[in-house]
């Protein structure tokens, strides 16, 4: 059980590490960014619940509902629930990059939990793939929403559209992600290419975000110049 409950955690948190030493600037204290981890970490038994009442209500009619709605749509939803009403006014939340961090903690915290459960009941061998597939796709997932969630606090003007493709995107891709899962019988085939275009994608979204923190910090020290002087 021990060796289960490391190779479960293991990803999750060297995930989360990957992406929290990516902030160059102000890092995030440790205590903020892992109770976000354990907020995506509770998020696992109110999904389950649903995903249950879906299956055993016979409510899912189609492979499509299966990977857009019972997963992509109600775990997005939820993360980025997490991050919008706890996260989004947190004084800590000072600098466009802090949405990655946020973002990847409560995505991986939700994948931490989710691993666990599914190398408990099928064995640890599954491990290594868990860790490339869906705990890497969950961190990916969570950084994009969170770039785009750190773009509508500190973006002067119209912030809706980030708020809405924070949640739109995540979705879309969580989706794809779970189609080609559910649907193709080679789908190994189809999903490796997919997560090259997605660590490509996400990694994207930190060099930007982390430009973007680099000219917030540098207008805010201008600012304080000015006032100084």
């Amino acid at each position: 059980m021990l060796a289960i409950l490391s190779a479960g955690i293991a990803p999750g948190l060297a995930l989360l590490s990957y992406f929290y030493l990516k902030d160059e600037y102000e890092t995030e204290p440790i205590s903020v960014v892992l109770r976000t981890f354990m907020y995506g970490a509770l998020l696992v038994f109110p999904i389950m619940f649903i995903q249950h009442v879906f299956e055993t209500e016979h409510l899912i009619k189609s492979e499509v509902i299966d990977a857009f709605l019972s997963s992509s749509l109600l775990e997005e939803f939820f993360k980025w629930f997490i991050l919008f009403y706890a996260i989004y006014s947190h004084v800590e939340f000072d600098e466009p990059f802090d949405g990655i961090v946020y973002g990847a903690a409560a995505s991986l915290g939700f994948a931490t939990v989710e691993n666990i459960f599914y190398l408990v009941a099928n064995g640890i061998e599954h491990a290594v793939t868990r860790a490339l597939l869906p705990v890497s796709s969950h961190a990916l997932f969570g950084v994009i929403m969170g770039f785009y969630i750190g773009k509508a606090k500190f973006t002067e003007g119209l912030k809706m559209k980030w708020i809405i493709l924070s949640l739109l995107l995540p979705f879309i891709l969580h989706g794809v992600y779970d189609y080609i899962l559910i649907t193709q019988e080679n789908w190994i085939y189809i999903i490796f290419p997919f997560m090259i275009f997605l660590w490509w994608f996400g990694l994207r979204k930190v060099k930007t975000a982390k430009i973007l923190s680099a000219n917030h910090f540098k207008k805010k020290y201008s600012v304080e110049k000015s006032l100084q002087s």
